[in-house]
């Protein structure tokens, strides 16, 4: 009974004890309340004088616009030169509001709000399925002139045989394009895509150039659509010639082809990395070369197999090193025989100082006819057999950033056909060079004279030389 008698007397201590453990327990649980109630007031506190003053700025705002809407007299013009802003807060305000003047109700409002939406609705370009299209594009105006062997053509891929020079201008080169963006898609993947269209077809008709549909993931994408070989992108910079690329039949294989392309990067570091592109492409078979004794037809278009492998490395924000090597395989079904065409590129674009980029790009095998080569000289026949055209060219571009609104274009290209394979009269060779200067008088308008000279060997018979001068005036939007 001791040890009992012992714990019921400890019970009262116990029972006064416990309320100070549960404080001291709770206490730091209750400080940390009161510190979160108080910093709620105070967010509190800041949200409500944020609403009263956001709202006593719609009430003067109210106010303003039915003293504006009120009979009186005119305000002062703006004299020339000075900002509208500062003309409108210096001059004096001589109208006063009516007595019965009053902010505006929440229905004029509304009314005011939904004749702006209509506003807009008018001037927008929209898709049926409420997805935006961009209006974009290049206004373009060139003159030009050119010597007496151009063979009577505004900007001739070869020299012709000696006859009356060629002068004019035309819009024919102005282009005319629809960018669009979809919606998501599987896995994530955004839709975007393009159309672009000229008047450099037939009679000054809407012709299409390029178009894509894609779609991109984070770091691969896949693209159907007509544009510039894959293995073969890039393009030297002119106003002059852009009814075709720019340096055609001069070292630029550039014909637009129907295509599916699949790309691939692969980043090693932040600014490093290499860019895949694997496709099927379709070539067009455009008057390839007929030797004596041909008299077969040409297959209009085959499939082909292109591919581009990019390395590039970032040296900043502005500065890039880009080189690339490239291939193409296909075959040409001409007068019963297969003609391969078989070529391998390479193609750059160095920037390593803010003022300097020189890019260009570079190939050689044979047949290259139907990507461009700007004139027929893909194929031959000899004793009844059908043989393919080798070739080797290429082109550079030497680009100065001279002033902010100014830059200059150096550039030159040149295609070599092996003359064992060609007969008299065909071209041994295509040499163009020359330059042009983009003078940016606005943001989007371009100023753009040209001057180039080209030179075409005939085998046996000589070189014909060819200048051209242009001035170009582009309105971009």
């Amino acid at each position: 009974m001791a040890p009992l008698s012992r714990l019921s007397s400890l019970f009262p201590l116990v029972f006064l004890a416990a309320p100070l453990f549960l404080r001291a327990q709770a206490q730091p649980d209750l400080t940390a309340i009161l510190a979160r109630l108080d910093r709620l007031e105070r967010e509190n506190r800041e949200l409500t004088e944020k609403v009263k003053a956001l709202q006593a700025r719609l009430d003067g705002a109210s106010e303003e616009s039915s003293r504006s809407a009120a009979p009186g007299p005119a305000a002062p013009s703006n004299p020339a030169g000075a900002p509208a802003a500062a003309a409108s807060s210096s001059a004096p305000n001589n109208s006063a509001a009516p007595p019965e003047a009053a902010p505006q109700s929440l229905e004029d409002k509304v009314a005011i709000d939904q004749q702006r939406i209509e506003e807009l609705a008018q001037t927008k370009v929209e898709a049926s399925e409420h997805f935006p299209i961009r209006l974009t594009g290049m206004a373009l105006f060139n003159a030009f002139l050119d010597s007496h062997q151009s063979g009577g053509v505004e900007y001739p891929p070869v020299a012709a045989a000696p006859g009356p020079g060629e002068a004019g201008a035309t819009l024919r080169q102005t282009i005319i394009g629809l960018d669009f963006r979809g919606p998501t898609t599987f896995w994530a993947g955004s839709v975007h895509g393009n159309v672009y269209m000229d008047f450099f077809g037939t009679g000054t008709t809407l012709r299409m150039r390029t178009g894509e549909i894609a779609i991109d993931w984070l770091s691969r994408s896949i693209m159907v659509g007509v544009e510039k070989p894959i293995f073969n992108p890039r393009e030297p910079s002119s106003l002059a010639q852009v009814g075709v690329s720019p340096l055609t039949g001069a070292g630029n294989l550039w014909l637009w082809l129907p295509q599916v392309r699949f790309e691939q990067d692969f980043h090693f570091t932040g600014q490093t990395g290499l860019r895949a592109q694997i496709g099927v492409i379709e070539t067009r078979e455009v008057g390839p070369y007929n030797s004596a004794g041909f008299t077969g037809t040409v297959e209009a278009a085959r499939p082909g197999v292109e591919g581009r492998y990019e390395f590039f490395h970032n040296l900043d924000t502005d500065r890039h090193l880009e080189l690339a090597a490239g291939f193409h395989s296909s075959v040409t079904h001409a007068g019963g025989a297969s003609i391969p065409s078989n070529l391998f590129s390479l193609d750059w674009s160095l920037n390593p100082l803010h003022k300097i980029d020189f890019s260009g790009a570079f190939y050689s095998g044979r047949n290259v006819a139907p990507l461009g080569e700007g004139y027929q000289q893909g194929f031959g026949f000899r004793y009844g057999e059908g043989y393919a055209v080798h070739s080797r060219g290429g082109w550079g571009q030497l680009t100065l950033h001279l002033l902010p609104r100014m830059d200059v274009h150096l550039l030159t290209g040149q295609q070599n056909d092996s003359a064992s394979d060609l007969v008299t009269g065909r071209i041994a060779r295509n040499l163009l060079f020359g330059g042009n200067i983009y003078f940016r008088l606005a943001p989007n308008v371009l100023l753009g004279p040209e001057v180039t000279q080209l030179r075409t060997l005939y085998l046996d018979q000589g070189v014909r030389i060819n200048n051209h001068y242009d001035l170009a005036l582009a309105y971009l939007f």
